[in-house]
């Protein structure tokens, strides 16, 4: 054992006070750590790290929001939808310009949910878009195959009294909702979800005038759906309520419909320059100024064209593309513009001729297209001010 001397005794104190010294520095530094690290800021990128973001949100201060100030997205819907992208790739071409955005159907008759679509979108760069849509659609597909005369195949999309929107309300779906907001919840990036689309006109059973569906009988639909998704802890929806283009001042008003901005991010249009009913002209600005109005009249939120394409039929198409991309710019609460790439009754494709391709690739080629989308994106709900 060694001797115990002065000089060893007074090390000792002065390496113990050291010690001491040391550890409450230790703890100090990690208690004001802890306490100066800003509680709002992305920690790691699971559901509750996805919510959409307005302008200015202190949720995940590092991340970019979609799309930027001042940007318009491009997106696609084809056919073939996520199963084919032989049609996405020919539209890319095109246009000469990768699309942001795709639009794919799916029916609740017939699909249970499966992330291969969202992730094969999503692995091409584009924001995944479900329209999701409470029908059987195959009825209506069957009885056009058949050959049953017009107000057959309407009786048989129509009406199809299982997907009353009351029975939607009651819960009568509760399991498959909740088994596609928990799968939608796991993909673990941003998706949008177009609900119950063009819900004012008469040709699906979640149209209030059809299937025994009775006044505001949408709005309690839509409000179950989207709760119950927020039950679920799903943070990374971004829902999109979608009227039909309207045409005159007829009822039942579009805010009879209208969910609340409480359960709506985006307001999504469907409109087209169509010469089904008529032969007129109708450039961008008559076909959406009436709707947009008002839709100001109850909502802020921002606008997408969801779907909208143009007849050929007096070729004009390429000519309505040019002058549509030159008026859009006017529209700064509209961030994007989805166009319908199907050739269904009309070829609306870009790539149905050469002069309508360019007239196209030449609109997005302004600045103010120039948008990217990855995954770790928030999505934009608010408008500038």
């Amino acid at each position: 054992m060694a001797k115990l001397t002065v000089p060893r005794v007074m090390m000792v104190l002065i390496a113990a006070l050291l010690l001491a010294y040391a550890v409450a520095m230790a703890s100090k530094t990690t208690a004001e750590g802890r306490k100066e690290a800003p509680s709002d800021r992305v920690a790691a990128a699971g559901p509750s790290a996805l919510a959409t973001a307005e302008p200015g949100s202190s949720l995940g201060p590092d991340r970019k929001i979609f799309p930027p100030s001042g940007k318009t997205f491009i997106g696609v819907m084809t056919h073939e939808g996520p199963h084919d992208f032989t049609g996405v790739s020919r539209f890319t071409a095109a246009a000469k310009r990768q699309p942001q955005v795709m639009l794919f159907g799916s029916g609740w008759a017939s699909d249970a949910f499966d992330r291969t679509p969202f992730d094969r979108i999503k692995d091409r760069g584009m924001l995944p878009m479900l329209g999701w849509e409470p029908w059987d659609y195959r009825l209506g597909e069957a009885a056009i195959k058949k050959g049953l005369p017009t107000r057959e195949v309407d009786r048989l999309r129509n009406e199809q009294t299982r997907y009353r929107l009351s029975h939607i309300a009651r819960g009568d779906f509760d399991s498959y909702l909740r088994s596609w907001a928990e799968g939608i919840k796991s993909l673990g990036y941003p998706v949008a979800i177009r609900f119950a689309h063009e819900m004012n006109g008469h040709w699906y059973p979640w149209c209030e005038m059809v299937n025994g569906n009775r006044p505001g009988d949408y709005v309690k639909a839509w409000r179950h759906v989207h709760d119950l998704f927020r039950a679920a802890g799903v943070t990374n929806v971004t829902w999109v309520w979608s009227p039909n283009n309207i045409w005159d001042d007829s009822p039942p008003k579009l805010s009879t419909f209208y969910p609340g901005d409480a359960y709506v991010d985006w307001v999504g249009i469907s409109g087209y320059y169509t010469t089904v009913f008529t032969s007129d002209y109708r450039p961008f600005d008559v076909i959406f100024d009436r709707i947009i109005k008002e839709i100001r009249a109850f909502s802020s939120k921002p606008l997408v064209i969801t779907e909208t394409g143009a007849s050929d039929a007096y070729a004009r198409k390429a000519e309505w593309i040019t002058q549509t991309f030159r008026l859009l710019p006017r529209y700064k609460d509209i961030i994007g513009v989805i166009w319908f790439e199907v050739n269904k009754e009309v070829d609306w494709r870009i790539v149905s001729s050469p002069a309508v391709a360019k007239a196209f690739a030449k609109g997005v080629a302004d600045p103010r297209y120039q948008v990217t989308w990855s995954p770790d994106m928030l999505l934009r709900t608010k408008l500038e001010d």
